[in-house]
């Protein structure tokens, strides 16, 4: 859809679902999958998802806030979702959702989300403008609000804690139940 030469999508247009087995190769010393495999599937399935909203390559920014929830054993199959959230001028914000299910018993677990920011490039490299996304229900305004949300907190978070202005005495009090000794030189 084009309206004032922007391009917009339909968000479900670049939706992408995997499902992958895990393999004894993918596992870690104690035997569950090695998280570092499934952040890797997660990147790959954030960049086939951006690539295809954006029609360009694309490029990992910034990964927000991987939490592990629950293992994953090795013999289970993973599934990860894949939808646009957020689109800004070149850049998108992929969310993502990652569950294991034991193929014996059925059972599925949440095991992960993560919002993956990709940035679209041109054929020489640079960044590269993307279509605008259609919201078309409540669950994805909440998204791409939340999606905005995250963007200035984060901005703010590095402004508080800049080299130049952080000042020790404002945090004082975060220390004084820490697991942590001050010893100023």
């Amino acid at each position: 859809m084009k309206e004032n030469n922007k391009i917009f999508k339909q968000i479900y247009e670049s939706q992408l679902t995997i499902t992958e087995l895990m393999l004894p190769s993918h596992s870690n010393f104690s035997g569950k999958i090695h998280g570092g495999h499934i952040l890797n599937l997660m990147d790959q399935i954030a960049f086939a998802c951006a690539s295809k909203h954006s029609g360009n390559y694309c490029v990992t920014a910034s990964v927000n806030k991987v939490d592990f929830l629950n293992p994953i054993e090795v013999g289970e199959l993973v599934t990860m979702k894949a939808s646009i959230n957020f689109t800004g001028r070149t850049s998108m914000v992929v969310g993502l959702r990652v569950e294991s299910e034991n193929i014996r018993t059925g059972e599925k677990k949440h095991c992960n989300s993560s919002y993956f920011t990709m940035v679209a490039k041109d054929e020489n490299g640079k960044s590269a403008i993307v279509p605008g996304i259609i919201l078309t229900n409540k669950e994805e305004i909440r998204r791409f609000a939340r999606s905005i949300t995250r963007q200035q907190e984060g901005r703010n978070r590095t402004s508080r804690f800049n080299e130049e202005t952080f000042k020790i005495e404002d945090y004082k009090q975060l220390f004084e139940n820490s697991n942590s000794k001050i010893e100023l030189k």
